[in-house]
């Protein structure tokens, strides 16, 4: 297996720099030992106007089929002898992949000590690998390759044999990779598409290649038009492994479009935490409250927005009136909760058509969610920034415009109420605010004159005669057909 790195310099900024960002001097060969043979790295040429650093790996193919027990790639027991006469020594796959961990550790995770500015800069590179399987031929070279960066991709097929043109071309293609990019990037985006192109791994795929592919895949592979392709492929088509990868990239995804930390996306929160004297009646009491809203409504298609970890979604299905149930939230992680609270793995059939978990930040606009009898924002606004509400308030009420809409919030005049709560503090650690009666009732009084609803609102739990219920409820009713609002007639 062979690959070769190249870069351009000027005597102010030598090509020789590449020797320090890939912590390898160019003066010298220099061999390592890998788990499945030896790897060398030398330089062919280093001048200060272009330097090439080539990584050859040597696999020894008996040590391989031995490693693997004959089982996996190069140890498959349909013929004995091509466990030993294969590829694996001459084309690049997830070999050259982890001797490429284990000869540049330092240039992969962008470190440098001796150029620490270099190695944050771009560079002009010519990335050159002989032989390449590709599952998929040069088409899906260019679909991996060219959305990164790269201003020329080329993969040219490799005939099967030169004297005999009419054999026709191989499965691996000659790769020419020319760009501007970071060291660090084009390494980790040939650690992970290697082995995708040959769309096979010498080993097995265990759970924690999921945070080996999103640590190669940060900054990069979270908008890529082939993520699934590549996170299949990565994952060795492993379902499980695949649809907790997908997940987490969406996540990661959802957190760089609002320039956020993927952290304070994935907030789940656990309705218990309400500070009260007793926490269970009161969220009881609002799940009741909303029940008898939606029944009144006359509701059977239900969305509810923000579901966290689906305790109205599971009342929801006690009721077989509610023949659509739809939960929506950023949080895979309490997504997850509520598919373990609903027992959705060993629900029966009839019972798991009615209910759909699905990620989604209610900050966007989701063609999906149209056409619902009813909407449930039960205590979500308060966990957003206030400068987003207007988007929010857009995707509910202007884009999927169900119905009816139930909009439930701590009243922060009740506050005072709960002795275990210091004055001037919030109910809950992710509040961003919490709203008195009359500001929740200017706020919804103008949702409801913008969008063609009309609003109501109703107490939640004890009605305290000086400083009202614990938790305030908006019902939202449509009055004006979708289409026919000013916002609406604009967009």
């Amino acid at each position: 297996m062979f690959l070769t790195i190249s870069t351009t310099g000027t005597p102010e900024r030598p090509a020789t720099d590449l020797g320090y960002l890939l912590h390898k001097h160019p003066d010298k060969a220099q061999t390592f030992s890998t788990a499945h043979g030896t790897a060398h790295v030398f330089y062919p040429e280093a001048t200060a106007e272009r330097c090439t650093a080539a990584l050859l790996l040597e696999v020894d193919p008996v040590a391989l089929v031995r490693r693997g027990k004959g089982k996996g790639r190069g140890g498959a027991p349909d013929a004995a002898l091509a466990q030993y006469v294969n590829d694996r020594p001459y084309a690049a796959s997830s070999l050259l992949s982890v001797a490429m961990t284990t000869v540049f550790k330092s240039a992969l995770n962008g470190a440098c000590r001796a150029l620490p500015e270099r190695a944050g800069e771009a560079l002009p590179l010519r990335i050159e690998v002989p032989a390449l399987p590709a599952r998929g031929g040069a088409e899906l070279v260019h679909r991996l390759f060219a959305p990164l960066g790269w201003t020329h991709v080329e993969a040219v097929a490799v005939p099967l044999d030169e004297r005999f043109p009419e054999w026709g071309d191989s499965r691996y293609v000659r790769l020419v990779l020319e760009g501007e990019l970071r060291l660090a990037d084009a390494l980790r985006q040939l650690y992970v598409l290697l082995p995708v192109l040959d769309d096979a791994k010498h080993y097995w795929v265990a759970p924690d290649e999921v945070d080996k592919l999103l640590r190669a895949g940060e900054g990069w592979l979270a908008r890529h038009p082939e993520q699934r392709l590549i996170t299949s492929r990565y994952l060795s088509c492993r379902g499980s492994l695949t649809r907790q990868a997908m997940e987490r990239l969406e996540l990661v995804r959802l957190a760089e479009s609002d320039d956020l930390e993927v952290e304070s996306v994935d907030n789940a929160v656990d309705e218990t935490t309400d500070t009260e004297e007793k926490p269970v009646p009161l969220a009881e009491r609002r799940r009741d409250a909303i029940l008898e809203a939606l029944r009144a409504a006359g509701a059977s298609r239900v969305l509810d927005l923000g579901c966290g970890q689906g305790q109205l979604l599971q009342a929801l299905l006690k009721d077989v009136r509610f023949t659509e149930i739809v939960g929506v939230d950023v949080s895979m992680r309490a997504l997850t909760v509520a598919a373990r609270r609903l027992k959705l793995d060993r629900m029966g059939e009839q019972q798991a058509g009615r209910i759909t978990l699905r990620q989604g930040a209610l900050t966007y606009t989701d063609k999906r969610l149209k056409g619902y009898d009813a909407a449930v924002l039960s205590e979500v606004i308060e966990h957003l920034d206030l400068p987003r509400l207007p988007a929010l308030e857009y995707a509910v009420f202007g884009s999927a415009r169900p119905r009816t809409v139930l909009v439930t919030t701590p009243n922060v005049e009740y506050n005072v109420r709960w002795e275990t709560l210091p004055a001037g503090h919030v109910r809950h650690g992710d509040h961003r605010f919490e709203w008195t009666r009359e500001e929740f009732r200017d706020w919804a009084g103008q949702v409801a004159g913008r969008h063609g609803y009309a609003v109501e609102f109703v107490p939640v739990g004890p009605d305290d005669p000086e400083v009202g219920p614990p938790t305030q409820m908006a019902v939202f009713t449509m009055t004006t057909a979708p289409g026919t609002t000013k916002e609406e007639k604009a967009a």
